[in-house]
């Protein structure tokens, strides 16, 4: 069986709009490490106090952290998707983070989703079946009518 190793594509960034996904790289290399459980609880509290990040947003810093990162280019998709949810958390807003599997071939990822939709991926989103997530959080007084 054979993998496809293609890199995404990665666009150059200014020098001065390196230091923040650089950052984000750094820190969700030792968080990809965590057992799913220390995990969630980093995330969940990462996320507190975080608008909702829409579709261009989240895929902005997907982008930013692609171009930063070989590793994150390649096929490092617990990385990937950490360090584009961390970046988007500095700016103020989250994702939703996950992880899961794929079931024909059966396989392990980790994406996130934004607007509804899986961003940066070329699949719909039913192909992926959800384990782990980790939402934004509903905002305070944000009750549904």
């Amino acid at each position: 069986m054979s993998q496809s190793m293609a890199l995404d594509r990665r666009a150059r960034l200014p020098l001065r709009r390196r230091l923040l996904p650089l950052l984000a790289v750094g820190i969700a290399r030792p968080l990809a490490r965590l057992k799913p459980v220390r995990l969630r609880a980093v995330l969940e509290f990462a996320r507190r106090g975080a608008a909702p990040a829409d579709a261009g947003q989240a895929q902005r810093a997907r982008d930013q952290v692609v171009a930063v990162s070989l590793r994150c280019a390649g096929q490092n998709c617990l990385q990937r998707s950490l360090a584009t949810a961390l970046l988007c958390r500095a700016r103020g807003v989250w994702p939703t983070w996950c992880t899961g599997v794929r079931t024909h071939p059966f396989a392990a990822h980790a994406w996130v989703e934004a607007d509804g939709r899986l961003i940066g991926e070329p699949h719909p989103k039913d192909y992926f079946k959800p384990l782990l997530t980790v939402p934004p959080r509903a905002r305070a007084g944000a009750e549904e009518r």
